[in-house]
């Protein structure tokens, strides 16, 4: 599974940074044709369930996940979040990572995917559309306002 690594200095503190990269309905902003949809109460913890819609109309796929860690950052201590795929056609996981920095902080974006069916030699190329949709993602969550 091809595995990518976005990271980020911001100048937000950790909590709001981890805010932003864990409000899962928000990443639907910077994913063109994709809703998101939390299927749990409120918190996010662990077992949080959530499914990302993309496509438009029956043309489409689901890409259903849910929080195996859940560590928020506390007292200077980084937060760290994993999520894992359950879906048909998406499979592997995402791990957030903000690290308190110098005034603001450092998050790290981890995810490794693939496509249920692709055989491995399309990994290098499902790694860079990857990498581009979770730079996109990550960017937008980290300047919103």
């Amino acid at each position: 599974m091809p595995l990518i690594r976005i990271e980020r200095r911001t100048h937000l503190p950790a909590a709001e940074a981890w805010r932003r990269l864990t409000t899962w309905e928000n990443h639907a902003r910077h994913v063109p044709f994709t809703a998101i949809t939390v299927t749990t109460a409120p918190p996010t913890r662990v077992g949080t369930r959530f499914t990302a819609r993309t496509g438009t109309g029956r043309a489409g796929f689901d890409d259903p996940m849910e929080v195996v860690r859940w560590e928020p950052p506390a007292a200077g201590r980084p937060g760290r979040c994993r999520v894992e795929k359950r879906g048909r056609v998406v499979l592997g996981w995402a791990e957030a990572e903000v690290v308190p920095a110098g005034g603001g902080s450092l998050a790290v974006w981890r995810e490794e995917v693939r496509m249920r069916g692709l055989p491995r030699l399309l990994d290098p190329p499902t790694a860079w559309a990857a990498r581009l949709l979770f730079d996109r993602v990550v960017t937008g969550l980290l300047r919103e306002r």
